[in-house]
């Protein structure tokens, strides 16, 4: 079950990271521990960091993957944040915090869901 889990949430980073550099996001970093938090994706469009949280799901049974990033997730994401900009200085003119949820499919011949949410929350919440 573990392993199906893993798996799901691997394939569901990938179609995000797919999905950002689609949408002119460069990567810089995945799955990157720092700070003592692991940190899905880190990436860059022009002058703008984003630290992005991805939520895999193959259903909405217990809610929308976006609601998997609660405060308590909010938080380390703005602690892991603050030391991956301490350690790379100048890389950040704006910094901001998404999520991406993306759906699986029902079905081998579905398609993925994938749903970009950029801001969806700032250091002080």
């Amino acid at each position: 079950m573990q392993d199906d889990r893993r798996a799901l949430g691997t394939a569901g980073e990938t179609r995000a990271a797919e999905f950002l550099v689609r949408q002119g996001y460069r990567i810089l970093d995945r799955n990157v521990r720092v700070g003592g938090v692991e940190v899905d994706l880190i990436v860059r469009r022009g002058p703008l960091v984003a630290f992005v949280e991805v939520k895999t799901r193959r259903s909405t049974h217990f809610g929308g993957p976006e609601l998997a990033v609660d405060a308590t997730k909010q938080a380390r994401l703005v602690r892991a944040a603050a030391a991956w900009l301490r350690e790379h200085r100048g890389r950040a003119r704006r910094v901001r915090f998404d999520v991406v949820t993306c759906m699986a499919p029902n079905q081998p011949s579905g398609a993925w869901q994938t749903v970009h949410w950029p801001g969806a929350f700032d250091a002080g919440s």
